[in-house]
Formats: structure tokens, sequence, C-alpha cells
């Protein structure tokens, strides 16, 4: 499933200098364009087919609403930044470039977190295997010790946020980061697999028990998309 972007947009932005990155956030996610704004990715499952680990009116909600969010304000920022670039006003290019970075990074995570997941029948929750397995069992000991310290870091998040678990593309290696608000895996780092740690996604579910989330959403993790993010 590919992440559409902003492509006319953000290649003006950044064949004339801007110091927004979005150029270089939108290759770090290995994005391709259509018609040059941010659209909707389609869901590759059903709502319900992550259920018990996550239920259908979650992922209905997730994805048709806030994820659509993002998109649509996505493409208005950007396309007032076009604007404020066009009449080189540098005040509204700077108020902009928060609303860009918050909902692009939105659209690029929630793209890829919804590659992150797949229901049981389709592989989900199955270990990975591979050069991406042999990786995790290197650095963590095993898959279950890789687990254990990325709920840790999910529990730890302050407010909402993300975990990723992302590879080093200078020296190789694999790692957990966290992000806070929608901030994207950029730089150095390429991610590799994503949990979201915003209320939107368990709440309905799971209330205030969020680390019952943390735990069952390993179910229905897609490891072979993780795998090909690792080559």
């Amino acid at each position: 499933m590919a992440t559409a972007l902003f492509r006319n947009s953000v290649a003006t932005i950044a064949r004339r200098g801007s110091p927004f990155n979005a150029a270089k956030t939108a290759a770090s996610a290995s994005t391709s364009f259509v018609r040059g704004k941010a659209t909707l990715p389609d869901l590759p499952y059903d709502y319900a087919a992550l259920e018990p680990s996550i239920s259908g009116k979650i992922m209905q909600l997730h994805h048709d609403n806030h994820h659509k969010t993002y998109v649509d304000s996505y493409n208005q920022a950007v396309e007032k930044y076009v604007d404020a670039e066009s009449k080189d006003d540098i005040a509204a290019k700077i108020s902009l470039q928060p609303l860009i970075n918050f909902h692009g990074g939105g659209h690029l995570n929630h793209s890829l977190f919804w590659e992150n997941l797949a229901p049981k029948k389709s592989g989900g929750g199955e270990p990975p295997s591979g050069s991406l397995g042999k990786a995790i069992d290197e650095t963590y000991g095993s898959l279950d010790g890789m687990k254990k310290k990325f709920n840790t870091a999910l529990a730890g998040i302050q407010g909402s946020g993300w975990a990723w678990l992302v590879k080093d593309t200078q020296t190789g290696q694999i790692g957990i980061k966290t992000y806070a608000n929608q901030d994207p895996v950029v730089g150095q780092y390429k991610p590799l697999l994503g949990i979201d740690a915003w209320e939107h996604a368990y709440y309905l579910q799971y209330q205030n028990r969020k680390a019952e989330y943390f735990a069952a959403v390993w179910d229905v993790v897609n490891w072979k998309a993780a795998e090909k993010r690792f080559h």
C-alpha cells in the first residue's frame, strides 16, 4: 500500500530552498505520488479483520476519521504554504510548518501503521524470520525480549505518541525509539514497525487499560511488512 503525498508542492518547496524538510520526510517513507495530493490509502483488510485485538469500530474511526483528517489538513496546509511561498511571506511559512509536520507526520505514520497490521489468517502475529528475526535475537535475545522492551517504551510515552522499531541507516543496527505526537521517523533512522499509542487507537475498546492494548496488538503485527522494510 503506497503513501501518496503532495508531490508538486513539496518539490516546489524543496527546489526553492525552504527550511521545511518535507521532501526529506516524504522520501524517508518510500512514498509514491498520485495526482499531486496526499490521499487516504485503503485498508488492506476489513475493519473487523483484526478482532479481538482491535475492534472493527476502532479501525473504522481510526482510518476513516482520524487518518482522513490528517490527510485533509496536510493538503490544506501545504496549499497555504505554496501560496505563502509565491508571496515570499516568511512569517506565514514559519507559522505553517508545525501544521505540515504534524498532519504530514500523521499521514505517514498511519499509512505505515495499517501495513504493520494483518489478520491472523493472513499471517498476523507470526514471528519474524530471516535477517530481521536474526537481528532481533542478536539485539534483544529473543522476540519476547524485544516485545517487553517495546511495551515498556510504549508505556513510558507521556501523552500521545508512537514507539518504533527502527533501523539505523548508518550502522545497520536496529533499536526502539519513541516519538511524540505525530513526529515521523526521518533522518538517520528507517521505520520498520510502529505502534500507535494515541488514545484514539485503543480507548473505545480498552479504556484506560492501554497495557492490554499494547499486549494484544502483537497478535496482529505484520512482521512480513517489517522484514521488507529492513532490507
